[in-house]
């Protein structure tokens, strides 16, 4: 029998890798932008087909996990994403890589899917909030990948180099922590279809997750653009704003589960839509260095709990299995993730980014106004009962 400890470090690996993989592509998105000589709007347009292909692949995630247990498909989209990556820096043409971006897209959330259900499995059989510690990993994941992309740009590799070596890294994990990821018990019959209506519940905690994924993916996607074209930041510092935030939104996560215990779910998210505002006008108004950077690490921090704590309340839905839920709270919120950032860009043309920025500052505040309004659909128990094992 596998002990719970040495699953949660197999479990936490995986949440890495694929933390990794999304930070590498995210670090370069400045490089592809002049590869392929895109202005902000054609950019915005572009990056619109990485989440569309995480929304359509999303019911067909929730959809697999359910039918065949997570294991299986984490170890399958496993291999393909790890393999994928490389084929976005060799694409040779906007035709082509717009077709690897809807398949990224997919396969990544297919790995959201799985490894959350797996991740409330496990958490169920501890019996303690364990979920946003495995988003911290995924974050600190993307904190190393920024680290990682800097270095490379540094030593002049290419995307498609710089992909291969992390797709190297991403295969080693995969074969090492993959004996450690449990086969769970055959799912019941009472899932349900996936993309049935989602009730009251669901519903609420989605639209906040959907506000969040949209600062979420400003920040992933925006980050460097707005420090090179806004902050004029110099060359060597113009990742330091997504470190920034990935840093604060990694440290955030790890301590999301004590900190939402003790003030409850509903003060933590009031409390984070209101960082992820001041952190952004911050970088709105004093667009310095010194003040966009601060304004990133406040957007970090508030970001850092609205998933983990959204996917936890939907993961133990007493109408839907635990993938059915994830993927109908990941299928609404993944369209901020989807509108996000290519709103971002056509907003920028019309306007600047600036502008754009502010929107989306204005858009966190929603958070905290959607998490204020009848607050009884959040009292989640606090204390979970360990179940047996497997």
């Amino acid at each position: 029998m596998i002990s719970h400890s040495k699953r949660r470090v197999a479990l936490g690996a995986f949440f890495f890798f694929v933390g990794l993989c999304f930070a590498s592509w995210a670090a370069r998105i400045p490089d592809i932008q002049g590869k392929f000589d895109l202005s902000e709007g054609q950019l915005g347009t572009l990056l619109l087909f990485l989440p569309l292909g995480s929304v359509i692949g999303l019911p067909i995630a929730g959809w697999a996990v359910h039918q065949f247990g997570s294991r299986s498909v984490i170890m399958i989209g496993a291999v393909a994403y790890a393999l994928t990556l490389p084929l976005i820096g060799l694409a040779p043409t906007i035709w082509l890589l717009v077709p690897v971006l809807i398949l990224y897209g997919m396969l990544g959330n297919t790995m959201n899917i799985s490894l959350n259900t797996q991740a409330l499995n496990l958490e169920d059989q501890m019996g303690k909030n364990i979920l946003a510690s495995f988003h911290g990993l995924w974050s600190m994941a993307g904190f190393t990948g920024a680290g990682i992309g800097a270095l490379m740009i540094y030593l002049g590799l290419s995307p498609a180099q710089h992909y291969g070596v992390v797709m190297l890294i991403s295969l080693t994990i995969i074969f090492v922590a993959q004996k450690f990821i449990i086969k769970e018990k055959a799912a019941s019959a009472d899932g349900g279809l996936v993309l049935k209506k989602p009730d009251a519940l669901l519903l609420r905690i989605s639209l906040i997750a959907f506000l969040g994924m949209m600062c979420e993916g400003c920040m992933f996607d925006w980050s460097g653009v707005y420090f090179k074209k806004v902050v004029n930041a110099d060359p060597s510092l113009i990742a330091l704003g997504y470190v920034a935030f990935m840093g604060t939104m990694a440290t955030g996560r790890f301590i999301t589960d004590k900190i939402a215990a003790r003030f409850t779910k509903v003060a933590v998210i009031q409390v984070s839509g209101v960082l992820i505002f001041v952190g952004l006008a911050l970088a709105v108004i004093f667009p310095t260095v010194t003040v966009a950077t601060i304004g990133f690490l406040l957007v970090g921090l508030g970001v850092a709990s609205i998933i983990p704590l959204s996917y936890s309340i939907a993961g133990r839905s007493k109408l839907y299995a635990p993938s059915v839920a994830l993927a109908l709270v990941s299928t609404i919120s993944f369209f901020g993730f989807l509108l996000g950032p290519p709103l971002i860009g056509f907003i920028a043309d019309l306007f600047n980014l600036k502008t754009s920025f502010a929107m989306i500052a204005v858009a966190a505040l929603g958070i905290t106004l959607l998490s204020s309004f009848r607050k009884a659909v959040f009292l989640i128990p606090k204390k979970i009962k360990p179940s047996s094992v497997s």
